[in-house]
């Protein structure tokens, strides 16, 4: 497709997606693909090849498809049409098992339709209410606070649009390549064959040679009486067709505290239900001054609480009651909406993978594997499913596309796990790379650490006087000369297009020499990376005192 053309189709297909697949619900407009004949490519196998006997002709091996695709998220998509473009036959599934509270979305996965994409998208709309309020500051004329408002219904539909304009998008980036997409809930029958039903109940058996478990995963409910009947998770807050207004968040991962970061941002009530700790897997002062930065913008934090039971009032709202587990009191109260945000489960037992014998975590029923092999010579795992591997769409992406090179094109690179930067889009953004101070000192000792820190002031919050208190960053790296640099952590603003390019860096094994030996760009919040000298360990106060010194 020319750019052109691309362009033009993004540009209707909103409203037309919306209209196609508005009808009777997403997934009833299917696309049935057939793909053309192509020449296998040249070139000896490689070993990967050779293991898992790959070919593209029916007669060599005897199936449908060379690779049939369960799962039709980033991961799962990337993979099939990497594999297309090389010349072979290959066919996607994807259905959406609807959410209790019967929300649905299209083709793209998770990420495009209930996580990264709205959420980002819900964030920037907070980041641009805030940024109204300082341009008062900056001499435009912008009515009192307490009239600028959220218009929620007018942001759902945007976003809505959105997606759906993706969705379509998605489709026909699969008829162009063609890659056969086939909306139905797949399943293993045995380690070559799979079961597809379709919406309509009819059913479908597919024989391919090597199978690719890309199913991703759902939000948990925990077993809590009045849960499952009474809250949401992030599968349904994106779609909510009224404000949730007064909203009580169960859980403070990533997920939870965006979600009640902009909700907050939004003029709404915002509770978040702290079991354990917040951010558990992020480092942990990052994670303190993130609570401290949320707390001070009106976010309520219920600390070591759990919730005891739910119970729906005559009025629509919903009575919480919960235990605090140091003083083992118990308190209620009453919510608008309760939101789930308490971990995610793998989609693993509803393919019945292990049914056909592949090795699954005793605990998270995620997928055992080493370099996205199962135990199961023809059977692979890309994405959320995997164990112990980052829960992120990029890393899906990257996977799935290698593990398609490797397969079909003697390819030699492997997925690397480590170094992968991810944000956290908090109110104030956090954005990391690489280890955290704690897991540093846990691997390398704390004598063999040297960890460079300082808060710092952002131009942008000069005129507006907003509080600098928790813009802060540290390098964490080796502590021996030219001190390999093992962890970079930033909160303020634009996290996530600050930390991306030091992902280069340290991609390439940056040290901290070379980092002090880069000139910034000034005045950017990027640039104060460039400025660190100060260490933990001198216990130097790391407060800046001047912008340009």
């Amino acid at each position: 497709m020319s750019s052109m053309a691309f362009l033009a189709t993004r540009r209707f297909a909103g409203g037309l997606a919306s209209r196609l697949l508005g009808v009777s619900g997403p997934g009833e407009v299917e696309f049935v693909l057939i793909r053309r004949k192509a020449q296998a490519p040249r070139g000896a196998p490689s070993q990967t090849s050779r293991r898992f006997a790959s070919t593209s002709s029916r007669s060599s091996h005897g199936f449908d498809y060379d690779l049939v695709v369960i799962g039709g998220g980033s991961g799962g998509l990337a993979a099939a049409k990497e594999a297309v473009s090389l010349g072979k036959k290959v066919a996607v599934l994807d259905f959406v098992e609807p959410s209790p509270r019967g929300t649905t979305w299209g083709l793209g996965g998770t990420c495009v339709n209930v996580g990264c994409i709205p959420k980002k998208l819900f964030h920037q709309a907070a980041l641009l209410g805030e940024s109204l309020h300082d341009a008062a500051s900056f001499g435009w004329n912008i009515p009192e606070r307490k009239q600028i408002t959220l218009d929620w219904a007018k942001l759902r539909e945007s976003v809505q649009n959105h997606i759906k304009s993706v969705n379509w998008v998605l489709r026909v980036e699969l008829r162009d390549k063609k890659v056969e997409y086939i909306n139905a809930l797949g399943s293993l029958i045995d380690t070559n064959t799979v079961h597809a039903k379709l919406k309509n109940g009819s059913e479908r058996i597919l024989k391919a040679n090597h199978i690719l478990l890309a199913m991703g995963g759902r939000p948990i409910y925990p077993d809590i009486p009045g849960a499952l009947e009474n809250c949401i998770t992030s599968d349904d807050i994106f779609s909510l067709p009224e404000a949730p207004g007064k909203t009580l968040v169960i859980g403070a991962g990533y997920i939870g505290l965006e979600c009640a970061g902009f909700l907050n941002e939004f003029g709404m009530d915002a509770t978040v239900m702290v079991r354990s700790v917040v951010l558990r897997g992020f480092d942990q002062q990052m994670a303190g001054l993130i609570t401290e930065e949320m707390k001070s913008r009106g976010v309520k934090f219920l600390f070591k609480c759990v919730p005891v039971s739910m119970v729906r009032q005559a009025d629509g709202k919903v009575k919480v009651t919960w235990k605090n587990l140091e003083d083992k009191s118990e308190s209620s109260d009453l919510y608008d909406t309760v939101l789930m945000a308490t971990g995610r489960r793998p989609l693993t037992l509803e393919v019945k993978a292990d049914q056909v014998g592949i090795k699954l975590h005793p605990d998270s029923k995620k997928v055992v594997s080493e370099k996205e092999l199962t135990n199961i010579p023809n059977i692979f795992a890309v994405g959320d499913i995997l164990e112990g591997k980052p829960e992120l769409t990029p890393v899906a992406i990257q996977a799935g596309k290698l593990l398609a090179q490797r397969l079909y094109n003697n390819g030699k690179i492997e997925m690397d796990y480590d170094n992968v930067a991810t944000t956290v889009f908090s109110p104030l953004e956090y954005g990391c790379c690489g280890l955290s101070e704690e897991t540093a000192i846990e691997r390398y000792g704390d004598d063999n650490i040297e960890v460079y820190h300082a808060f710092y002031k952002p131009t942008e919050f000069f005129i507006p006087q907003r509080s600098p208190a928790r813009c802060y960053m540290k390098v964490v790296c080796q502590r021996q000369s030219p001190q390999k640099i093992l962890g970079m952590h930033y909160i303020g603003p634009q996290g996530g297009e600050v930390i991306q390019g030091y992902a280069a860096a340290m991609k390439v094994g940056i040290t901290m020499e070379q980092l002090m030996d880069t000139v910034g760009i000034h005045p950017t919040v990027s640039e104060e990376f460039t400025r660190l000298w100060i260490t933990k360990r001198s216990g130097i106060d790391p407060t800046p005192q001047s912008c340009c010194s």
